[in-house]
């Protein structure tokens, strides 16, 4: 059954309002990821996703997220072990004080997204206006191709948020960053991939190098419906359609059949997780995602992991890094992240 907008009570009015205009696609299953590359570079696709770009350029807007006072630097590193480069954007408020650091890795599941898109540059500068350093990093998408121009399936994406993180750990000092207070954030996507880059830091002994994890609306278990999470199927239809095998396909088929939570943490065990920083799982009430997001939270509460749960009522998945829709929502969104990174 397809999901009534008009007749949900629990959402934002703003939000409903944006759903109101536009039908979520429900897309079927895919044979091969080579299906879905074939599919991401053809005409119809590429005219579908210019449009949808111009429609969404009114997301950066500079009335909620002004870039006066801050500064931006894009700095180009080696990934390994593929030695492909990739892009760190820096924005931080003007001056050479020593700041935190929040790492951000952009949503879009994963095997789409770039941090020029205009949900994240503006994101970008409202966490920055709050007096932190925002590093966001470029990666190499699984299927839809960003500023990189390549793409790649796990554990590429994974490789390359590792590489920035590493470099901007090493080099803190030089853009006037505090190499002891680095927070890896994101959502989404970027959820799954700031918890797999702590789950891949504690398997090398490196997790002296972040100070704390902040994952919001994480997209982690990869295949839906899930009758272990009554928000798969209560939730399925807004916004996002994920009664697919798309996401798994493109991203990490032999990964998840493996069940390696470095490719989808929900896969994750209690000795996974346990010696994990400080950790702030953030879900959106009206998003399929949400309980899996609760689920791990749980996890690392049973782990002995000091983690903070929030959940944002009235809200879809990701509104609140969307921040022309419900700027108050945002502003205290990233105002926690920066806290977090901060204390």
């Amino acid at each position: 059954m397809s999901y009534d907008v008009q007749n949900d009570g629990r959402l934002d009015p703003r939000l409903k309002a944006v759903l109101a205009m536009f039908d979520t696609p429900a897309l079927g299953d895919v044979a091969s990821r080579g299906e879905l590359l074939a599919e991401a570079t053809a005409p119809a696709t590429i005219e579908r996703i210019e449009a949808a770009n111009a429609a969404m350029a009114m997301l950066d807007s500079e009335d909620v997220a002004p870039s006066l006072g801050l500064s931006f630097q894009d700095i180009e590193v080696t990934s390994a072990p593929d030695g492909n480069a990739i892009s760190l954007r820096l924005i931080r408020p003007d001056g050479d004080e020593v700041l935190p650091c929040v790492y951000y890795i952009h949503g879009g599941g994963m095997v789409s997204g770039s941090i020029d898109d205009a949900i994240y540059r503006a994101w970008g500068r409202v966490i920055a206006a709050k007096g932190v350093g925002v590093v966001m990093v470029e990666f190499r998408n699984a299927v839809y191709a960003n500023s990189l121009d390549e793409v790649a399936p796990f554990p590429a994406g994974l490789n390359d948020c590792l590489s920035g993180l590493r470099w901007i750990s090493a080099n803190a000092a030089t853009y006037h960053l505090d190499p002891r207070r680095i927070v890896v954030a994101g959502e989404s996507g970027g959820g799954n991939l700031t918890l797999a880059t702590a789950l891949s830091l504690k398997r090398s002994n490196e997790l002296g190098i972040i100070k704390g994890l902040y994952a919001l609306c994480p997209y982690l278990a990869g295949a839906y419906p899930d009758e272990r999470y009554e928000s798969t199927t209560q939730n399925n239809g807004i916004l996002i359609e994920t009664h697919n095998n798309r996401g798994k396909v493109g991203y990490g088929i032999e990964a998840y059949e493996e069940k390696n939570p470095l490719a989808w943490p929900d896969f994750a065990t209690t000795g996974d997780v346990i010696g994990f920083p400080p950790t702030v799982i953030s879900v959106n009430e009206c998003d399929p995602l949400r309980d899996e997001g609760i689920a791990f939270y749980r996890l690392l509460l049973q782990s002995g992991v000091a983690a903070r749960g929030r959940m944002l009522l009235g809200t879809f998945h990701g509104a609140d890094i969307a921040t022309l829709l419900c700027p108050e929502i945002s502003h205290e969104t990233a105002r926690d992240i920066a806290t977090f990174a901060t204390i």
